[in-house]
């Protein structure tokens, strides 16, 4: 099998963004975003994902995190496009279930080749450790448009809003994690009526 790996670099007058992914990993990553809690989610796609990622950011956070937050999730959804190939071979469709103490949230995805994204998340206060909770549509919406992928997000209960978040994108590591993963009754094949992706 060819090595799944990607590294893509974006740059705009906002911010310069590399990301390296190995769909194949063991789970390691690096960040270096200046966003904190970004990177504690990110650690959890890498390592509930079992990819290895690195992501490098500069950008204009003297003004905020948004630009930071979707062009991450860009970059991303770039690098994870190109990593995939043609998706010869893998399950295509992956779903998970993360509980963390009194939150629970469901991650369905379909590497369909179509962007959708459907995401319900109430959280319960509007920002965690400074960080504004609503730019994680914003990541999920940079991802979906540039990875090419139908992505069903719902957060099933939850009070505390970091248990909410960081059940959302566990299960999105593991959902992920489960649609690449290749399927040895479809070796050779791709997972399409249409005989595309």
């Amino acid at each position: 099998m060819a090595a799944r790996k990607a590294r893509v670099e974006r740059n705009t007058l906002e911010t310069q963004i590399t990301v390296e992914i190995d769909l194949d990993g063991t789970g390691k990553s690096s960040f270096d975003t200046g966003v904190p809690f970004l990177e504690h989610m990110m650690d959890q796609i890498a390592r509930h994902g079992l990819v290895d990622l690195t992501i490098k950011s500069t950008g204009d956070l003297h003004i905020d995190d948004h630009h930071t937050v979707e062009d991450i999730g860009i970059t991303l959804g770039q690098a994870f496009k190109q990593a995939v190939g043609d998706k010869k071979g893998i399950r295509r469709y992956g779903h998970a279930y993360v509980p963390l103490d009194e939150a629970l949230s469901r991650v369905v995805i379909d590497l369909s080749g179509r962007p959708g994204l459907a995401m319900d998340v109430p959280y319960t206060r509007a920002s965690v450790g400074g960080f504004d909770v609503d730019l994680f549509e914003e990541f999920f919406h940079g991802f979906v448009n540039h990875s090419m992928v139908t992505l069903h997000i719902d957060n099933l209960k939850g009070k505390n809003t970091h248990h909410q978040i960081e059940t959302v994108f566990k299960a999105f590591g593991r959902a992920l994690r489960m649609a690449i993963e290749m399927d040895e009754r479809m070796a050779g094949i791709t997972p399409s009526t249409k005989g595309s992706l």
